[in-house]
């Protein structure tokens, strides 16, 4: 992975070194992640998305969602199954996982559903009314 140096970014602009500490996490979190499970990130409309995990094995209960400081996790632990089974080929992964997403300023969790051995989790972008344009009458 490439390393950015954003001190020119500091010296110009107040208040940014957020953004830079997000960039960082953000390309700490792909390293330290593989590719399990796969999941799509979808744009419903202009404010809304989703996010598809594909979990299959998992069950409601071995799964926890939580949002904290901006930050999504999901994961999963799978209990050890109470009999002994024989696998010939097992291609089907029953190993635990954690899925971490950075989130935008005022974007929240509003709804997550498991059917079919995919997770969904849908977000909204809900953006105060204090920031949002608006228009000065001229008197």
């Amino acid at each position: 992975m490439r390393q950015f140096d954003l001190s020119p970014l500091y010296r110009s602009a107040i208040g940014f070194d957020r953004l830079a500490s997000m960039l960082d996490n953000a390309s700490r979190n792909e390293q330290n992640q593989n590719g399990y499970p796969p999941y799509n990130i979808e744009l419903i409309n202009e404010h809304a998305y989703r996010i598809t995990m594909a979990i299959a094995g998992f069950s409601k209960q071995e799964v926890s969602i939580l949002t904290e400081h901006n930050m999504l996790t999901v994961t999963g632990t799978k209990q050890p199954e109470e009999t002994e089974r024989q696998y010939l080929y097992q291609g089907i992964a029953a190993r635990g996982f954690e899925r971490k997403f950075q989130l935008a300023d005022h974007v929240k969790v509003t709804d997550a559903t498991l059917e079919n051995g995919l997770l969904h989790i849908d977000l909204v972008q809900e953006i105060p009314e204090a920031m949002k344009p608006r228009t000065i009458e001229i008197s």
